[in-house]
């Protein structure tokens, strides 16, 4: 039997010298303890140095891929098939099957080449004779480099760094270009102040003032280059009756020193956003055109990276930006943000305030998709970026239009909305509210009390009427008339348990109290 055996320095195949013993799997790596151990198993049969480490990335990707390189095709033609009956052993078993398509040799892969494997690695400095370990060590890390390089597909034109840089110093100019303008603005008003009312380009204002100076100068300078002709003639004719104060030539080269920086600046950022935009293009063509330069690249300078954002769900990318806002609402269980940095999309911002999440939650997952295929596909078109964001615009239509429209019957027609009139509800404050106490007026009370004692009289008289004509009922039946002596002992008592019964209001008892003290004055006024 015969081994394949692929190190950092070159291709190694070995010549079994005792099979017995490959036999015993679990027991192989004793045989593999010393060198002298492992040269009574297996032999060095050829030996094949890379040149280069070109040469041996190229063995190694390759090997990583199951492909046969040529330099192994020529090493097999030459050496193993010589011994074409034997069979070979090898680590990997694709390489195994192209090795048989292709050469017609029969290859072997099993766990015991796999220990087999192992133990030749544990002494292959022993084995290999004329490999000093310097060298051997140098090459593997040489080619461990090489090898992770090809891994990561290095490319210049796929280096996302580029993107995360200037997206950030694009933001770090606009936030010095708008301080220096208005530095630039308040500086040069003290002289001109009327001039910032006319002209409101910030960068034509920059030009204007640098060219020309003190505003003295207006009415012989042109400008017509930088502003239209309308323009020019409000700016010369309230240059002529301007309230500003007079400053010297030296605080007007020092506005004029300013506004160079500012147009500099403002030229730069032009040039630097270009470079932006043509990056974007190179690296996520797709995720562009879904939702645009400035917009694609925060996105990545948020995650990090594009193979980051690439990993994140749709529901992630739709929040990006927004994290404090919904671990706010998740705090305060109020309800969470519908959108991120993902709301300075375009078609977010087409949209109505009432499809802004609908649309929002459509385009970030389309965003995924197309971030996907931008960071792990091949393909460098943007096609399907041009697709995805045709279905959003269609929806978007379809979202815009059912507010617009009803169905009916007959098809499709226009909603008849009714005239808005505003309804104001003006709420006055309820006093009542604050006591929980009843309030009840005192004329409330007597005529309440009045009111009891006349149905007391009213039910009294009616008994006492039907006592007297024998139709009282007890117990639902009416009671007959016996002889006058009993009638009247009852007619007693009953009158008696009547007056005990009824009750007695404290207005009849202070007006009979009042009667009695009228009688005792008068009694003894009489005396």
């Amino acid at each position: 039997m015969l081994v394949l055996f692929e190190t950092a320095a070159g291709y190694a195949i070995f010549k079994v010298l005792n099979e017995k013993k490959l036999q015993e799997v679990d027991s192989l790596w004793k045989e593999f303890e010393t060198p002298e151990r492992a040269n009574k198993i297996v032999k060095l049969k050829h030996f094949e140095k890379f040149q280069d480490t070109t040469e041996a990335l190229a063995a190694s990707t390759a090997l990583v891929e199951g492909k046969l390189s040529k330099n192994l095709k020529k090493i097999l033609k030459k050496i193993v098939a010589k011994d074409a009956h034997e069979q070979l052993a090898v680590a990997d078993a694709k390489l195994g099957g192209v090795i048989k398509e292709k050469l017609n040799l029969s290859c072997i892969h099993s766990p015991m080449v796999t220990e087999l494997m192992r133990g030749i690695r544990s002494q292959i400095e022993g084995l290999i004779t004329g490999l000093p370990s310097r060298e051997m060590a140098a090459m593997c890390l040489g080619l461990a480099h090489s090898l992770s390089r090809y891994k990561l597909k290095f490319s210049p034109d796929k280096v996302d760094t580029m993107i995360i840089q200037a997206i950030s110093l694009l933001d770090d100019l606009d936030k010095e270009l708008n301080n220096y303008i208005m530095r630039c603005r308040e500086w040069y008003g003290w002289h001109f102040p009327e001039l910032g009312k006319i002209i409101t380009d910030n960068l034509a204002y920059c030009k204007c003032v640098r060219k020309v100076g003190d505003r003295s100068n207006f009415a012989s300078s042109d400008v017509s280059d930088i502003l239209p002709e309308e323009i020019e003639e409000d700016v010369k004719a309230a240059a002529e009756i301007s309230m500003g104060t007079e400053v010297s030539e030296e605080d007007i080269n020092n506005i004029i020193h300013l506004c160079d920086q500012v147009i500099e600046i403002s030229e730069y950022r032009t040039q630097l956003y270009d470079y932006l935009k043509n990056r974007m293009m190179a690296i996520a063509p797709n995720l562009t055109v879904m939702v645009g330069e400035l917009v694609g690249a925060r996105l990545i300078a948020h995650a990090g990276s594009l193979l980051n954002l690439a990993k994140h769900p749709a529901s992630t990318v739709q929040l990006l930006g927004a994290e404090k806002a919904l671990f706010r609402a998740l705090k305060t269980k109020r309800d969470t943000p519908k959108f991120g940095l993902i709301y300075h999309a375009s078609l977010v911002g087409q949209s109505n305030a009432k499809n802004k999440g609908k649309i929002s939650r459509m385009l970030a997952a389309k965003t995924a998709l197309t971030i996907r295929y931008d960071a792990l596909g091949e393909n460098t078109s943007a096609e399907m970026g041009a697709e995805n964001r045709l279905k959003v615009e269609t929806r978007l239509r379809l979202l815009e239009e059912r507010g617009i429209r009803r169905i009916s019957g007959t098809g499709k027609a226009l909603a008849k909305t009714d005239k808005y009139q505003n309804k104001s509800e003006i709420k006055v404050f309820d006093p009542s509210g604050d006591s929980t106490l009843p309030v009840v007026s005192k004329k409330r009370k007597i005529q309440e009390l009045d009111e009891q004692d006349t149905e007391v009289a009213v039910k009294a008289k009616k008994f006492k009427a039907e006592m007297k004509e024998g139709t009282a009922l007890e117990d639902g039946e009416p009671v007959k008339k016996k002889k006058k002596k009993k009638d009247k002992e009852k007619q007693a008592e009953e009158e008696a348990v009547l007056s005990e019964e009824l009750p007695t209001s404290p207005i009849t008892e202070n007006t009979e109290k009042k009667k009695k003290k009228k009688k005792k004055m008068k009694d003894n006024g009489e005396d």
